[in-house]
């Protein structure tokens, strides 16, 4: 059997060694919240450096994105409208052509199968948006942004502006008619599917001890 390393005698080798060699739960949570100050507070900022944006990195919390099967059992799907909403039922297809996007212009678009709520999405700066593109947007008054589809791309004396539809949503809300340049956040640029769960659930653990 090997020796078992010994512990140092100066204070910093103490602190060294109870960080990387003692097993006790103290340790382990210290070293849970180093590996959350590190990602946090360096490898967050680092990335949102490279990548040109303050928000390199979001979870996808809802599933305004999923699409329901394949692509073209998603295309032709009933539209959750009603009466209330638009003048008559209307498959997702529907919507989009009205929309001036036709079935192989979406086909083409990144996310073309959308994706899922647990999903992590990659981001980087918001440059050159175009129709199709995934953007992250802020909405005044609300704490989480969205993650949804360009629909529309306009252009007013130099300034850009867009309008955004959720896959899975019946319609696009008035809150994504008109969003400003300066509410974008970044573009998707890659899908890690469920890690985000990992954040999902904490958050939800931290919701259920403090209410």
């Amino acid at each position: 059997m090997g020796k078992e390393k010994s512990k140092p005698a100066s204070t910093w080798g103490k602190v060294w060694y109870f960080i990387w060699h003692d097993d006790s739960v103290w340790s382990w949570i210290v070293n849970i919240i180093l590996a959350f100050l590190l990602i946090k507070f360096i490898v967050y900022p680092g990335l949102g450096f490279l990548l040109e944006t303050e928000y390199p990195v979001v979870a996808v919390v809802s599933g305004s994105m999923e699409h329901d099967g394949s692509f073209e059992d998603w295309w032709d799907s009933t539209n959750c409208c009603t009466d209330r909403i638009c003048a008559q039922t209307r498959s997702q297809g529907d919507f989009y052509i009205d929309t001036g996007i036709m079935k192989t212009d979406f086909l083409n678009f990144p996310y073309e199968n959308g994706f899922n709520t647990g999903d992590i999405m990659v981001l980087q700066g918001p440059k050159k948006i175009r129709v199709g593109d995934v953007i992250v947007f802020s909405v005044p008054g609300q704490a989480e942004p969205i993650i949804h589809r360009v629909i529309k791309v306009r252009e007013n004396e130099g300034k850009m502006s867009y309008s955004t539809k959720g896959d899975h949503n019946c319609v696009s809300s008035p809150f994504e008619q008109d969003i400003s340049q300066e509410r974008v956040l970044g573009k998707a640029l890659q899908r890690i599917p469920f890690l985000g769960w990992l954040k999902i659930i904490f958050v939800k653990i931290i919701g259920f001890l403090t209410f």
